[in-house]
């Protein structure tokens, strides 16, 4: 199928690892430019290069939770291609832990990256975008059921969909639309942390695929094909939405 996405120019935060390496590798496969963010700069410059150079990317150090890194993400994307058709927000996630062990300190500095980063990315980059535009917000399974011992996602996750949600009746009317992606237990480096810290990797990851119907982790890749066309013109029906990459692993419709 044909995506359309060739020459449009989409933003990809934490685009230089994880799902949104992945994302950023799909969009350029089907002919999409992107500008990719990471807070490391040998990060960021070999990812670039791994797109395929300036041709296909180009790359921004900068941080979700700082206040400028919408413009500078924007400026890259106009200075080079001079458009911008759409953004992946995609952010590591907060510490592991119970809410009771969670410090003040941990949910202030998760909530200015993981909430209030994305949601000033969205207003910002949905401010400039034309009809077609195209958001979607990098998620989590803990958008519909909690996680064990990721109190801080459980609790921030939930309410940045809604955010989204309502992110969509706002900004439908001018032909733009905004998604949310919930992945599981896709096979990224986050995740392999994850099952490192329960003490035994591999006992925590056969106990995480059991509770999956496909029995097995997703790879990034598979992520990304569905992230790429969720924000293509493809989707161009489909806003609103919270879409889980879970192999069938949430209960709730």
């Amino acid at each position: 199928m044909e995506l359309g996405l060739k020459d449009r120019v989409h933003l990809v935060t934490g685009g230089t690892r994880g799902l949104g390496r992945a994302t950023a590798e799909a969009l350029v496969a089907d002919g999409a430019r992107v500008v990719v963010s990471g807070r490391s700069a040998e990060s960021v410059e070999s990812t670039v290069a791994a797109l395929g150079g300036p041709e296909h990317a180009r790359g921004v150090v900068a941080d979700n939770a700082a206040p400028d890194t919408p413009a500078a993400l924007l400026a890259a994307a106009q200075d080079a291609w001079g458009r911008v058709d759409g953004v992946l927000i995609s952010v590591g996630g907060p510490p592991a832990g119970l809410i009771t062990a969670m410090t003040d300190e941990q949910w202030t500095t998760a909530f200015g990256s993981v909430f209030l980063g994305a949601v000033r990315l969205a207003r910002e980059v949905g401010a400039v975008l034309g009809e077609g535009g195209s958001i979607a917000f990098v998620l989590s399974s803990s958008v519909r059921q909690p996680i064990l011992d990721l109190a801080i996602s459980n609790g921030l996750r939930p309410g940045l969909a809604m955010a989204a949600k309502t992110l969509a009746d706002e900004l439908g009317p001018r032909g733009i639309r905004v998604n949310g992606l919930l992945p599981g237990r896709i096979g990224t480096e986050r995740i392999a942390e994850l099952d490192a810290a329960r003490g035994d990797a591999e006992a925590a990851r056969a106990e995480a695929s059991a509770q999956i119907p496909l029995r097995r982790y997703g790879l990034p890749e598979e992520f990304g094909r569905v992230a790429a066309f969720l924000l293509s013109p493809a989707a161009s029906y489909l806003s609103g939405v919270m879409l889980p990459v879970d192999g069938g692993m949430l209960r709730p419709l």
